[in-house]
């Protein structure tokens, strides 16, 4: 099909799916909505959609531009998001998930940490970035712009899913969720302000 990269296409879809990592967002988001009810909970799945997908959006875009206007380089939009994940996460392993008047903060859930920068974080712009200067065609913009779509579908489809999943494990289980989430998300955190730093360190040489 001239008028569809279908390489391109499976090659955006594989990278966003193992950056993203539909799978790995459904403890997570289990955790980090715990406190809300049903509705909200779906509410928040589709406002991190948005949010994701607004973040990646504009990032294709202009992506390149805003860094560079800001004088800010990959690495250290990686690190401040590490930064960001380990704070979140430090909540959910010390169980301040559960405070008094956290169902009220975490009613913006949807924006931070999900939507940016657990959805659209910086592997997922960077990979996006890359693509979109990849490409030079319609066809190929069009397959990068399909492959973005089902990805942040799938990521949607697992926090959906989630309230089934939290329904099966019962209180309990959502806790010991809770704890595993939080040092998986800690690794990730740590993961993401290492990439930053060898990254700093490599621009030195």
């Amino acid at each position: 099909m001239n008028w569809f990269d279908l390489q391109i296409f499976a090659s955006t879809v594989i990278t966003l799916f193992v950056i993203m990592d539909p799978p790995g967002t459904v403890p997570i988001f289990m955790s980090l909505t715990a406190q809300l009810s049903a509705k909200d909970r779906n509410r928040a799945a589709l406002q991190a959609l948005l949010v994701a997908t607004g973040v990646i959006v504009v990032f294709a875009i202009f992506g390149q531009s805003i860094l560079n206007y800001m004088h800010i380089s990959l690495a250290a939009l990686q690190g401040a998001g590490g930064l960001l994940l380990v704070l979140i996460a430090l909540e959910l392993l010390t169980g301040k998930t559960n405070d008094e008047g956290s169902a009220e903060r975490y009613k913006n859930v949807a924006f931070v940490p999900l939507g940016t920068p657990l959805m659209a974080g910086p592997g997922a712009i960077v990979a996006v970035m890359v693509k979109v200067q990849q490409s030079s065609a319609f066809p190929q913009y069009l397959a990068v712009g399909l492959g973005i779509a089902v990805t942040l579908a799938s990521l949607y489809l697992a926090m959906r899913f989630a309230a089934v999943v939290q329904r099966v494990l019962g209180e309990n289980g959502v806790e010991l969720v809770t704890r595993i989430a939080g040092l998986l998300l800690s690794a990730i955190a740590v993961q993401m302000i290492a990439d930053a730093v060898h990254s700093f360190v490599s621009s030195w040489h």
